[in-house]
């Protein structure tokens, strides 16, 4: 055993090897800071070069991508607002703020050093438990599967903001989104009346920037300034690694949970971070403003997210049975190279299995300390007024969701998903809740499917599923302690004395609410839709959306009654309205600037992307940020050469339009 160490070490610690994993973390760094991409473009990139190269450096190049994209996405998720990737979208509820309020250094040194220390431990984990991790692994069948999934949705207890109804409703609106498609027990196509797009769901690509990166961008918009308020990024570098270290328990906790969920194929990135941002929430006590900017909202997800890495390649490596989307062209590349995956991996191949597992922390080191090294040129991004920013991220967003299944119904479903997380946002709707349920919705759907037809209901009584169930409770009630109370009865007396006071009667409020209850009743009319269409299907295709369809009807029914004859409290009212109305923001500036987003998608529906970026970013310039001829040329030109760049170099498709259809044009134009 001590000859494999030896062997593995020396292995890593070659010139060639960690020149070769360089360069996979520099690519890595790049395909990150791009928002919507993540690992698996950057790994599809990397595979065409693997023919003719030695097997440890071709590792180490797919190594160190895949180490640094947990890390470098953490650019996007805090300075912009945007989600750099699945796996990063808890981040952006508390470092986004931070860096509005002038934070976005400490933000972005606690992220790296968190993610630093979350990818080491992963590393750790991968190391110790790659010889006992197989009968582990193999003890989980589908039923407790499908209770991790119940799990991961009792996150929603403390994700839901001051509303518990809307919480859920919001998590059974995902859950009923999430289940549009084929039935996986079946087969039968549920919601998709027609429309083509629709028959394999929706991508969750699409479901993330339309949720968090588009209802950003409006609000940006709406407010015309800079992404942060403050003259200055703070100085906060060491404020953040200190951070780290003062929440020591909090960061292993979460890298911990990290490595154990990333090592479970099917719930990996995609959750990951939520589970350890609800876990933070229900467990800090130490006077906690999550949303509002804390701290610890951004520790918790990055270092999990990345502890999530050593854990993937667990079942990976040992039964070729990859951990999501990433590890899956891991596992391509692997056989590739002429690796097989298995058994073997811990017998005559071990000494390649621990050269992975060290070339995996050593790459997070090199990742995070890159991250560290250009944080302050990224970072100054915050202080340029946004209505220069904008057209280029609401150009990057469109770009990045047409590589979901690359036609233009991709951008339509985008804005539809962009306008829901606009209005989620204004209405206080959580809309962490709806992507948990989103998830979430199909893999629970066949992990239930699976349990009773192999087991009967008898499966609620296995061992495993017991105490998941036990820890699902304790989740729950460690959340419904933490959670904010939805109206203390002194907040209700203030209330109704200002209403009082300013003469407003039961009717001027409902006038007041009336944007509120119209956003109610159509979610409401959204779940008598799927109730109508889960009757239509068999037993075994109606039964999961169709309870999910009742229980939201249900819980948004009472929203709306609380809307119509209830106290104005926190329960129907919305943190943002009530910003924007004391900064004397109109409101109906919303609808302005969603528009703008739609214009780039009808462009682009009309003459193409490459055609319609060109024409947006000069409208946009000169009509809305008011800018010169000059600035207008140099900012069009740039945004359109990275965006050719890009797509050139990772072989990516434009959107086409009407005339891409009447008329054969050269590329980029076709």
């Amino acid at each position: 055993m001590f000859d494999i160490f030896v062997s593995a070490l020396t292995n890593i610690l070659t010139l060639q090897h960690i020149g070769y994993m360089m360069i996979g973390v520099i690519v890595g760094l790049m395909i990150g800071i791009f928002p919507g991409l993540g690992g698996i473009a950057g790994l599809s990139l990397m595979i065409p070069f693997l023919y003719g190269m030695d097997t440890t450096s071709a590792l180490a190049m797919l190594i160190g991508l895949v180490a640094v994209i947990p890390t470098s996405d953490t650019f996007a998720s805090v300075l912009m607002g945007i989600p750099g990737s699945s796996a990063s979208q808890a981040t952006v509820l508390d470092g986004f703020p931070m860096a509005k309020r002038g934070e976005a250094a400490r933000a972005l040194s606690a992220a790296f050093f968190a993610s630093l220390v979350g990818g080491l431990i992963g590393a750790v984990v991968l190391t110790g438990f790659v010889l006992i991790a197989r009968p582990v692994i193999l003890a989980f069948s589908s039923a407790e599967l499908f209770m991790l999934s119940v799990f991961g949705l009792s996150m929603v207890g403390v994700l839901a903001g001051k509303s518990l109804v809307k919480g859920v409703a919001a998590c059974a609106l995902g859950l009923i989104i999430g289940s549009i498609g084929g039935a996986p027990a079946t087969g039968e196509f549920r919601m998709v009346y027609g429309v083509d797009y629709l028959y394999d769901g929706i991508p969750l690509i699409i479901i993330g920037l339309g949720l968090f990166a588009v209802p950003e961008i409006v609000d940006l918009l709406r407010r015309d300034r800079a992404i942060s308020e403050h003259n200055t990024l703070g100085a906060g570098w060491f404020q953040g690694i200190r951070d780290v270290m003062k929440n020591w328990w909090l960061t292993l906790r979460c890298s911990g949970i990290g490595a154990l969920i990333g090592a479970i194929p099917g719930l990996g990135g995609t959750v990951v971070d939520w589970i350890a941002y609800g876990h933070a929430v229900q467990t800090v006590k130490d006077n906690p403003k999550f949303g509002q900017g804390d701290v610890r909202g951004v520790i918790a997800p990055e270092s999990a997210n990345n502890a999530k890495e050593g854990g993937g390649l667990l079942p990976t490596l040992l039964f070729g049975i990859p951990g999501g989307g990433a590890m899956a062209v891991f596992l391509g590349g692997m056989v590739l190279l002429g690796i097989q995956p298995g058994p073997s991996m811990v017998g005559s191949n071990l000494d390649l299995t621990y050269t992975i597992v060290w070339s995996l922390a050593l790459a997070n080191v090199l990742g995070a300390g890159l991250c560290i090294v250009l944080a302050v040129p990224i970072s100054k991004l915050t202080l340029i007024p946004f209505k220069l920013l904008a057209p280029f991220m609401i150009a990057v967003i469109c770009f990045a969701g047409f590589q979901a299944t690359r036609t233009l119904d991709d951008l339509i479903t985008l804005l539809v998903v962009g306008v829901l997380g606009v209005y989620m946002r204004r209405f206080g709707w959580p809309r962490p809740a709806l992507l948990i349920g989103f998830v979430l919705a199909t893999q629970a759907e066949t992990y239930l499917y699976q349990a009773v037809q192999f087991y009967g209901w008898e499966f609620l009584t296995r061992t495993g599923v017991m105490i998941i169930i036990g820890i699902t409770a304790g989740s729950i009630w460690l959340g419904l302690r933490a959670r904010v109370s939805e109206a203390t009865p002194a907040e209700i007396l203030a209330v109704e004395a200002r209403d009082s006071g300013s003469g407003r009667g039961p009717a001027a409020n409902i006038r007041a609410r009336l944007p509120q209850i119209i956003f109610a009743a159509l979610a409401l009319a959204f779940f008598a839709v799927g109730i109508q269409d889960a009757l239509k299907q068999s037993f075994l295709g109606q039964v999961f959306p169709l309870i999910m369809a009742c229980a939201g009807a249900a819980f948004t029914a009472v929203v709306l009654g609380l809307l119509v004859f209830g106290k104005p409290n926190h329960a129907v009212s919305s943190d943002t309205e009530h910003e924007a109305q004391a900064e004397g923001v109109p409101l109906r500036s919303t609808l302005g600037a969603i528009a703008w987003v739609g214009s780039l998608v009808a462009l682009t529906a009309l003459f193409g992307f490459a055609i319609a970026l060109v024409t947006f970013f000069v409208a946009f310039l000169k009509l809305r940020a008011k800018a010169s001829w000059l600035m207008t040329v140099i900012l069009t030109a740039g945004c359109a050469g990275f965006v050719l760049t890009l797509a050139s170099a990772l072989n990516m498709r434009f959107p086409g339009g009407v005339l891409q259809d009447l008329y054969r044009l050269p590329w980029p134009f076709s």
